[in-house]
């Protein structure tokens, strides 16, 4: 569950601060796939980073009672002079994994990234593309209610993305997604409901179909 009551957001641009929401309220069902639909600049990313407490409104509230990921794949957060051991390990320590269960992530993240030996080297000489497999791996080696999803899932090369969506489907089947993405067909595919975003508003939409319509035209 969701819960936005007059939530207002903005950001200090040179022209000045533009409002993205204002005084905005919504409840969002819990047990939902939610995909988050809008054209480029909308605010689908900063809804979604609200969501998952990555941004705070400028005034008020957004409630949830479940535990939501950071965003599937982000690498942006890794620092590039630790090793990517550390930068795991960091990550395990700020949520609550010690002991057998932090070592038992670090050996998931080194195999589902397929890095082998640099696992301990620094991640500022990594290639992009192992920086994604190691993000997306740190990802998936904890549990959330939620996993929010930015047009990440293109992963890696054939192989590497099919193995992610292996071990994505697994995880929805007893978590749920936020999902931004212009892929309509993945929209369809993916989500029970669909939040369109469009000036400054929400519209929700129980039939994603609709939802997808209404984003069409």
């Amino acid at each position: 569950m969701f819960e936005l009551r007059n939530v207002t957001k903005s950001y200090l641009t040179p022209k000045g601060r533009r409002f993205i929401f204002r005084n905005l309220s919504l409840s969002i069902p819990p047990g939902k796939n939610i995909g988050l639909i809008g054209r480029n600049g909308a605010g689908k990313s900063t809804l979604m980073n609200l969501l998952g407490g990555a941004d705070v409104p400028d005034s008020g509230v957004i409630a949830t009672d479940r535990s939501i990921s950071w965003p599937v794949g982000l690498s942006g957060g890794f620092q590039g002079s630790m090793t990517g051991r550390d930068n795991v390990k960091f990550v395990c320590r700020v949520y609550g994994a010690t002991g057998e269960d932090m070592r038992e992530k670090v050996r998931y993240v080194q195999e589902f990234a397929e890095i082998g030996d640099w696992i301990d080297e620094p991640i500022k000489t990594y290639s992009s593309g192992m920086r994604s497999r190691v993000g997306f791996g740190l990802s998936m080696a904890f549990d959330f209610d939620y996993y929010l999803i930015d047009e990440v899932m293109s992963v890696g090369d054939a192989q590497f993305r099919r193995k992610c969506n292996e071990v994505f489907q697994e995880k929805m089947k007893k978590s749920n997604i936020v999902l931004v993405s212009h892929n309509m067909p993945e929209i369809k595919k993916l989500c029970d409901i669909v939040l369109l975003v469009k000036d400054g508003q929400i519209l929700k939409f129980d039939d994603v179909e609709e939802g997808i319509k209404a984003y069409n035209d």
